[in-house]
């Protein structure tokens, strides 16, 4: 096991705790972002290109016929063959939470559409179920299983919030375990059904769960009700005859006390456990082989990497399995550093390079990532899971102006800065306020001084209001300036023209009238 310092070049801000990664033809892709999508890259996918030890996120695009797809956290994610043996599979998302903390239960299926040197096409279609729908959770785990030609997705375990008739002033958006309830998901008729089984007493979330053929293991989790990590392991066999589809759990010996662990494949029947806790105030640095056979798993202790000093001694670590028998890990940044949410991160090879050529993945693993979810009460409630979601609306694929520096750009515009002292605009909960707004705050320009931005939200304009200033060429200035500029405002006093008298003919200049010439004008004057 070979473990390799990587640095992100641009948007590191976005690999926080919570986001995931989805492996296409080796190719690994990142969503999953606690804030909404900015506008550089609007469906919230991006490609990890990884080269010389550095980390660089390039956009991923979405089809025009793809429906939406909030930036969800803490989801459940598999993949999904058309057969067991075939080649061409998708990724399926159930769950999650969305950057306002809202949960999610939809469940939404990716795939591939077409893939260049510069464009990478998603289709995201989201799927309709009925029957026993699963409720809106996160941190449990989805699963394929194949059995007489058939497959259905298995859902389990993980957290939601306390059902509204139980909720108190206090504890108003507390967590609860959710009920141990197994549900099957026919994607080809949308149908779901759920399963009570006598053996699964307790809801585990962040757990880890590895499928093969028509097997499910569980592993590990841990319980909010009893706040504890139980070395526990099940086994889901799941039949599916022509009529109704069979369920039976078996508790097998020879668990593990592990939460928040992640699993990667790295032969057809292999797979590696990395991280995790095993306890509130410990992290799991050893690793495990797990080998799946069609009737039995075996769980074997394997020399672990050299963990660096600053892995040893972190409080919480966090990750996700990139495919091809590697790990992603990451750990918080030292509170010395400039950057108040810069993580390190950390590629763990747990296979020889010359390995990584084998075949596509032909097991589903479904682990979730590493630390506990921020509504929990143990030490580590400021480390997330890393999950598979992306944010997405239908975009025109022909147009491609990205720029990798348009992230940390706009970070210096203003769009999330403190406005004012009443400003309420922050970029993990934002959500359109106008009809104009897209991606990012209607922001506004205050003339006072060399000039600055102002949310309009905060500054309490109406949308018409808005839209005029916007159109009009004319001066504004914020709440906090409107008084200090008022004589700017007030039109300029503008001095009248004095009008010159006209001159009189100087008396040298005046011709002079002689006796006879003023009879003659007389004379004229009176006949």
């Amino acid at each position: 096991m070979a473990l390799q310092v990587v640095s992100v070049i641009n948007n590191s801000s976005l690999l926080q705790p919570g986001f995931s990664l989805m492996n296409f033809g080796g190719d690994v892709f990142f969503f999953g972002q606690k804030g909404w999508p900015k506008r550089s890259c609007p469906t919230g996918v991006f490609l990890l290109d990884t080269k010389q030890n550095e980390l660089k996120m390039k956009p991923a695009f979405f089809s025009k016929d793809s429906c939406y797809l909030p930036p969800l956290r803490y989801p459940a994610l598999c993949t999904l063959k058309g057969s067991a043996d075939s080649d061409e599979y998708q990724y399926i998302i159930h769950g999650g939470k969305t950057p306002n903390n809202d949960l999610s239960d939809k469940i939404y299926v990716i795939s591939l559409v077409s893939k260049t040197s510069k464009k990478t096409t998603f289709q995201c279609v989201e799927k309709d179920l009925g029957g026993d729908v699963p409720e809106a959770r996160y941190g449990h785990t989805i699963n394929i299983v194949y059995s007489r030609g058939k497959s259905m997705s298995v859902i389990f375990g993980g957290r939601s919030y306390t059902p509204l008739a139980q909720r108190t002033t206090e504890k108003w958006n507390s967590v609860v375990d959710c009920l141990p309830s197994v549900f099957l998901v026919d994607f080809e008729f949308g149908c779901c059904t759920s399963y009570i089984l006598p053996e699964l007493q307790d809801g585990l979330s962040f757990h880890v769960s590895v499928a093969r053929n028509d097997t499910v293991y569980i592993l590990g989790g841990h319980s909010l009700q009893n706040n504890t990590r139980a070395p526990s392991l099940y086994k889901l066999k799941v039949d599916l005859p022509l009529g109704s589809p069979a369920v039976t759990c078996s508790i097998l010996p020879g668990g593990i006390s592990v939460s928040s662990a992640i699993v990667t494949q790295t032969a057809e029947t292999e797979f590696v456990l990395v991280g995790g806790y095993q306890s509130d105030n410990q992290k799991r640095l050893v690793c495990n082989t797990l080998v799946l056979d069609d009737n039995k798993i075996e769980i074997v202790e394997r020399a672990s990497p050299d963990w660096t000093p600053d892995i040893k001694h972190c409080k919480m670590w966090f990750g996700c399995d990139m495919g091809k028998g590697s790990v992603l890990l990451g750990i918080p940044g030292a509170n010395k550093q400039f950057i108040s949410d810069a993580n390190y991160f950390y590629i763990l090879r747990c296979k020889g390079a010359e390995e990584d050529k084998e075949e596509e993945l032909t097991a589903q693993v479904c682990s979730q990532t590493s630390s506990e979810d921020p509504g929990d009460s143990t030490p580590f409630e400021d480390s997330e899971e890393f999950c598979f979601s992306a944010e997405a609306n239908s975009f025109d694929d022909d147009t491609d102006t990205y720029n990798e520096d348009d992230e940390e750009d706009e970070s210096e515009t203003g769009y999330w800065i403190t406005c004012s002292a009443s400003c309420n605009i922050d970029i993990n909960t934002w959500v359109p306020f106008y009809s104009t707004e897209l991606n990012k705050p209607a922001m506004i320009l205050c003339s006072n001084g060399t000039g600055h931005w102002v949310h309009a939200q905060c500054m309490d304009l109406s949308e018409t209001m808005l839209l005029r200033l916007s159109q009009a060429n004319v001066k504004y200035f914020c709440n906090e300036h409107i008084d200090l500029n008022k004589g700017l405002q007030t039109p300029k006093k503008v001095a009248h023209l004095k009008k010159q008298p006209m001159k009189p003919l100087h008396k040298k200049t005046a011709p002079k009238l002689t006796t006879p010439m003023k009879k003659s004008f007389l004379r004229r004057l009176f006949e």
